[in-house]
């Protein structure tokens, strides 16, 4: 495999510990996590009838506000919130137009040559190009979620050349669709080239009695356990359906997605597009090659698709019966829920955001700009008992907190390049990066419930992934990158701070709004205040290291950790 230098080895970051913070971090051993079920957030306006706030939203609320659905909460962005309102405010972010695409900064970069048609150098940094410095952060913000249910990486993209591009292609396709209607972005993930060569249908073909092949199984499973409908029939609240015994019903058997399997037939990369030394065949959509599809009767979830259907004919029948599917919008409108606002969300909260994919109030089944608004206007969201309901809010995802800190104060990166790499290891990283789960079910299962712990029955999806290894890694790689103010070419800048440096206690009030939405409790704020009054600001240095000091506990405290 060709990789360029770049590539060939994981960034790295100097550390360069802030003087004073090995003694001062150790109170963070004594702030358990449940505590997060407090807060400094103060009361929140319930959302008026039409879906906007009842008033003008405070400081802090507009802050919660966006660390639900943008990727930061700087003052501008506050100020912005607090002045339109939650509903503006989103309609204003999804009228944005796309800034350029993936696959057209993986071409300005010179990823095309020739020389990297068998790697996937550039696929990490394209990814942090676009959460770290696009103008669109709700879109953003979107896409990843989705990227977390639609999983593919580059990595196990088979037999496909320029897997970035392939990659790139994906995401752009969750850009493009993140407000948009569902059935649309399930058509066309279902027909691009990544997702045929990480789910392994690309190429598949009908069954043939004399050699005992089948048509690959695997997407056929997947599109309906991970994209749409999942095992067990729901009800719209997202509870399981059961039968007169107490029984769940299973949303499919295996028939089903034997027959499901034989619509993913005759799909493969389109050979007419430019040659196989370029990314253009990696970026189209697959094309059907009607030789080896499988044009028999095929039967599925009551669905009868004729004998003598074609294949693209049998792929829109099939996406149909899935799409008007009665578990899809809880489904999936659950799980949204949980990678914007809460981990376990109500079943009343989820009936509303499915009434919203059922209906966006002009007769349109899955129209993801209204599901997105149901979200993140629900009054559980938006009011004020979840800052007190330890049932209430989630673990931020790591990535999300390594954004949320170089979105606040300004990276930037002169090149263009973007180079971060893979952040994904727990021990020396962040035990999350873009794009690079290790498996279709994502970095952490929807439904995940920590076994023995204190949590009970909750579903608290980002738990599976947070261990003794990554809480240390974490601290330690954030730690490295405040300390030096720069990571692997990029850079931010902690001028607006300084001036609080001296006074700890104002230093901390605005970290507070900037990062955990007002959400540090007053426990929790005179501690970090003990810590970072034994650190002087006599010199300029003293002032310097307080502010990082300051920064790395507030992003280490379990009520920053805890999105409420």
């Amino acid at each position: 495999m060709t990789i360029d230098s770049a590539d060939a080895t994981a960034p790295t970051a100097e550390v360069n510990p802030v003087p004073g913070l090995a003694s001062a971090s150790a109170l963070m051993v004594s702030l358990a996590l449940p505590a997060c079920g407090g807060g400094g957030g103060g009361g929140e306006a319930a959302p008026a009838a039409g879906g906007g706030p009842a008033a003008a939203p405070t400081r802090a609320q507009a802050a919660r506000f966006l660390a639900q659905a943008s990727l930061s909460a700087k003052a501008a962005e506050t100020t912005q919130v607090q002045a339109v309102g939650y509903l503006a405010w989103l309609d204003d972010a999804m009228a944005q137009p796309r800034s350029s695409s993936h696959v057209e900064w993986l071409r300005s970069k010179g990823y095309d040559a020739l020389s990297y048609k068998t790697s996937i150098a550039g696929a990490d940094h394209m990814m942090w190009r676009k959460l770290l410095s696009s103008p669109d952060p709700l879109r953003q913000r979107v896409t990843l979620a989705l990227s977390e249910i639609f999983v593919i990486s580059p990595v196990g993209i088979a037999r496909t050349p320029f897997r970035q591009f392939a990659a790139a292609a994906f995401v752009d396709i969750l850009e493009a669709n993140a407000f948009g209607n569902f059935r649309t972005l399930l058509e066309q993930v279902s027909t691009s080239v990544a997702m045929g060569g990480y789910l392994t249908f690309k190429g598949s073909v009908k069954a043939n009695p004399a050699t005992n092949s089948l048509p690959d199984e695997n997407y056929a499973r997947e599109v309906m356990q991970l994209f749409t409908i999942g095992l067990v029939m729901l009800k719209a609240d997202g509870t399981p359906l059961q039968d007169a015994s107490g029984r769940t019903q299973d949303t499919y058997v295996l028939d089903d997605v034997s027959q499901l399997a034989r619509v993913f037939t005759g799909w493969n990369i389109d050979t007419g597009r430019g040659t196989a030394d370029t990314p253009d065949r990696s970026i189209a959509p697959m094309v059907q090659i009607a030789s080896r599809h499988e044009t028999g009767t095929k039967s599925f979830l009551g669905t009868v698709i004729p004998a003598g259907t074609d294949g693209a004919n049998s792929l829109r029948l099939a996406l149909d019966t899935l799409f008007m599917h009665p578990n899809v919008g809880p489904f999936i409108g659950r799980q949204l829920i949980q990678r914007l606002v809460t981990s376990d969300p109500t079943p009343a909260y989820v009936a509303r955001v499915s009434a919203a994919f059922a209906n966006n109030g002009a007769g349109v089944r899955g129209d993801l700009r209204a599901v997105l608004r149901a979200v993140l206007l629900d009054p559980e969201a938006r009011g004020d008992a979840g800052l007190s309901d330890p049932a209430f809010g989630k673990l931020r995802e790591p990535m999300l907190r390594f954004v949320q800190w170089a979105r606040t104060f300004g990276i930037a990166d002169a090149t263009d390049t973007w180079r971060l790499g893979d952040l994904s290891d727990p021990a020396t990283r962040l035990g999350q990066s873009p794009l690079r789960s290790p498996s279709v079910f994502n970095f952490f299962r929807p439904g995940y419930v920590p076994p023995n712990s204190g949590i009970g029955a909750r579903t608290v999806p980002e738990f599976q992934i947070t261990t003794e290894s990554s809480v240390a890694g974490y601290v330690n790689f954030m730690q490295a990158v405040i300390g030096n103010a720069a990571f692997n070419g990029t850079t931010v800048s902690y001028a607006g701070l300084q001036p609080l440096a001296s006074d700890a206690a104002a230093l901390l009030t605005e970290l507070n709004l900037l990062l955990a939405a007002g959400q540090l409790s007053a426990p929790t704020l005179t501690a970090l205040q003990a810590a970072l009054t034994s650190i002087s600001t006599a010199t300029a240095n003293g002032s310097t290291n307080r502010l990082k000091a300051a920064l790395l506990l507030v992003m280490a405290s379990p009520e920053y950790l805890t999105l409420k």
